[in-house]
């Protein structure tokens, strides 16, 4: 079984298992599959607001993409997230991407 199929049928019997959607949304941008990514970033968003990698990665998917105005407030989200869970190694990150879509 591939990474896609084990991690969709986790995701079958637990929609909300952050572990796995990440696996999944990560998965997707390996193969180049970007916009799944970023459908499963946000599901993982939506069940799990504090997964702070969910922000930084989708934003940086956005970024790829050329959607800059969607990555800055992906970000700003994130950085939210970071501080709520005093994260603040993501947070550094996080803002540092910011500035470079910001300039």
């Amino acid at each position: 079984m591939d990474k896609i199929a084990a991690l969709s049928e986790i995701l079958t019997a637990d929609p909300t298992n952050a572990f796995a959607r990440y696996g999944l949304a990560m998965e997707h941008n390996t193969q180049g599959n970007s916009e799944l990514a970023l459908t499963e970033f946000t599901t993982l968003i939506h069940y799990n607001p504090d997964y702070v990698p969910a922000y930084q990665m989708s934003a940086q998917t956005l970024a790829k993409l050329g959607r800059t105005d969607e990555a800055v407030t992906r970000l700003k989200n994130g950085l939210d997230a970071a501080d709520r869970t005093k994260n603040p190694h993501a947070a550094s990150e996080m803002q540092a991407l910011l500035d470079d879509l910001t300039l």
